[in-house]
């Protein structure tokens, strides 16, 4: 049951980032899900977005908040390398 739910989870924060994922790739970048566990998703971000200087406000603003409107118990979104 619990691998069922995470993996619902991890369908609706894709779901989340193929709704960003436009917007971003209109600026030359785009995201991937790099791991989801205790409600925190990591997530990297590329091309054009790795240098961007609004790049963790994009995340916090654009990223954190669509992936917590598919996903409401999501702590938290945080960038990797």
């Amino acid at each position: 049951m619990l691998l069922i739910m995470e993996t619902k989870i991890i369908n609706n924060i894709e779901k989340a980032l193929d709704e960003i994922r436009p917007f971003l790739q209109s600026d030359g970048g785009n995201i991937e899900l790099v791991n989801y566990e205790n409600d925190i998703v990591r997530v990297r971000l590329l091309g054009n977005c790795i240098d961007c200087s609004v790049n963790q406000m994009t995340l916090k603003n654009g990223v954190e908040m669509t992936i917590k409107k598919h996903v409401p118990s999501i702590k938290k979104v945080v960038s990797v390398e």
